[in-house]
């Protein structure tokens, strides 16, 4: 391999010659060998910091404190970076320190080089094109990566907000189709009383619904940004206009309404925005994790277990219990929800940390609210496609639990009382006979009034109850 010797205040380095990054992102590579995960893993980050980077140079261009020809090649660089073409260059681990410098570096080496073959030279001749004196002009990492962090979870959200909205369909679609289907409900694991297996399904999907908007709702949170911050929000090496300018390019280029911070000291110190988004995730994920618990209990069996719906199978469960499936997708989702939760304590906690002017574990918010995003989305896709939609219910069986079930003497106490149905729940269990045969033996109602009080479709909503017996 072929090298090309870099300098910085620290001293040289080799760099390889075919290489856009430069001397402080083989600095960054050496440092931080943590996780393994380049940011390039994230395309959508290396997308939001080229648009900043292009916002910046066509604000400093219009203010005149960049040369034209330097600034429409840094622009079409970042033009470049923003279609994917130099995404194998952002090489920087998603863990590191220096609130996020070495990402701001690698980008700001990567579109100053491409700048120079754009402008004829080679590859480190920053006299002709600099990352920090042209690239990063009128810039700091600390408005910078902020900046990308909330462009960047903005579009994520958007695909994220999109996989719920079909899960929420299936759902729905399942609780139309099973609205015919009676069962028991069950509270502490314990009958309680019928309902239908459509009203299950769609208090799923209306569950998921709710997240949707909790989401959208931090989403605004993030338009409002700290460009034009600097180093701690007073604006130093900046000229006057450009915070207001900077941003306003910013929303232009990203289609998104952006909005400069009114108070940017404020804004480059705080992650609020970020605490509340991620404690939205958690709740998704708990609310999706319980989904698939009763998923997995109500498929539980099939002979020995509750056996009320059929989850499609995937693939064989067992290496040595021949026949065995297992729920395998609710198993996955499951997972991921407790990764999500377990990320969620990581970003309050690097919240937290944040010291004075500057939150500088800004890179551990960014890797946890982005893996939790990405998984969250991607299970619900997975869960919709592979599991929800080749649900099926066993009726049968769940109309002769409900038959069998001593929980419907909750539906008789209007016509007998507390006591009385009590105590023929009570005998019911202990004999094994039905509320249905008890309460005809005892004479405590004619077969007609049993007959229209136990209608399967009549248990599962309010309705009038005249003439009891109380």
């Amino acid at each position: 391999m072929n090298y090309r010797v870099e300098k910085d205040s620290l001293g040289e380095r080799k760099v390889p010659e075919h290489a856009y990054y430069g001397v402080q992102t083989v600095r960054a590579m050496e440092n931080f060998q943590v996780t393994g995960i380049p940011i390039s893993h994230y395309p959508l980050h290396i997308e939001a910091l080229a648009c900043i980077k292009q916002a910046a140079a066509l604000a400093n261009l219009e203010l005149g404190i960049l040369d034209p020809e330097i600034a429409d090649a840094i622009m079409a660089a970042c033009r470049e970076v923003r279609e994917g073409k130099l995404n194998d260059q952002f090489v920087v681990d998603v863990i590191q320190g220096g609130a996020g410098t070495s990402v701001n570096m690698n980008a700001n080496e990567v579109i100053a080089n491409r700048a120079l073959e754009l402008l004829g030279h080679a590859k480190g001749e920053y006299g002709f094109c600099h990352p920090n004196n042209h690239v990063n002009l009128s810039q700091s990492t600390n408005d910078v990566y902020p900046t990308s962090l909330r462009i960047t979870a903005i579009w994520k959200i958007r695909e994220l907000v999109r996989s719920m909205g079909d899960l929420v369909d299936a759902l729905a679609c399942k609780g139309e189709e099973f609205a015919d289907v009676l069962k028991m409900g069950r509270t502490q694991l314990q009958d309680a009383v019928p309902m239908t297996l459509g009203q299950e399904f769609t208090a799923w999907a209306v569950t998921v619904g709710e997240d949707i908007d909790r989401v959208q709702e931090c989403r605004k949170l993030l338009m409002e940004i700290n460009m034009g911050a600097t180093a701690i929000g007073t604006g130093i090496n900046t000229v006057p206009a450009y915070a207001a300018f900077v941003c306003e390019k910013l929303a232009h280029i990203t289609g998104l309404p952006l909005t400069k911070s009114p108070n940017l000291v404020e804004a480059t110190s705080d992650t609020g925005a970020f605490v509340q988004l991620s404690g939205v995730f958690k709740r998704v994920a708990v609310k999706l994790s319980k989904i698939c618990n009763d998923l997995r209990l109500l498929s539980s069996g099939p002979y020995a277990g509750l056996g009320e719906i059929n989850l499609p199978p995937r693939q064989p469960g067992s290496s040595i219990m021949p026949g065995k499936v297992n729920p395998v997708i609710p198993e996955m989702v499951n997972q991921v929800c407790f990764q999500a939760i377990g990320n969620d304590l990581t970003v309050t906690m690097a919240a937290e940390a944040g010291q004075l002017e500057l939150n500088v574990f800004e890179p551990i918010i960014a890797f946890n609210l982005f893996q939790t995003m990405d998984m969250l989305l991607r299970a619900m896709r997975i869960l919709k496609d592979r599991c929800i939609v080749g649900i099926t219910a066993n009726r049968e069986r769940c109309a002769q639990m409900v038959r069998m079930s001593a929980g419907i003497v909750t539906v008789l106490v209007p016509y007998l009382g507390y006591d009385e149905a009590a105590a023929i729940a009570k005998e019911a269990a202990m004999t094994g006979k039905t509320v249905y045969d008890l309460v005809l033996e005892k004479g405590l109602m004619t077969m007609e009034e049993l007959e229209d009080a136990l209608d399967p479709m009549k248990m599962t909503h309010p309705r009038m109850v005249r003439g009891t017996r109380r």
